[in-house]
């Protein structure tokens, strides 16, 4: 694993997205150039990737926290259940 997946691994969801943002910021901007927008992709789609490994991670453990008045699971519920 190079040393930038390796960061991006330690990332807390919070700041994995914050620098997903600016990543998207810098792309959008049109003022990169050519290889650089590369690598800024390349970060990006690896900062997606965590962040969506860690929203999958709190999905299942909001479904196994929902359980019924006994104790057992009574169902679970989307993570987006609104």
């Amino acid at each position: 694993m190079d040393q930038q997946a390796a960061n991006i691994g330690e990332m807390s969801f919070e700041d994995a997205l914050k620098a997903l943002e600016e990543v998207v910021k810098r792309l959008e901007s049109g003022e990169v150039p050519l290889d650089e927008s590369i690598a800024l992709y390349e970060r990006g789609e690896a900062l997606r990737g965590h962040c969506q490994a860690r929203l999958d991670a709190a999905q299942a453990r909001i479904e196994k926290i929902v359980a019924g008045a006994d104790g057992k699971p009574a169902a679970t519920e989307p993570f987006d259940a609104g």
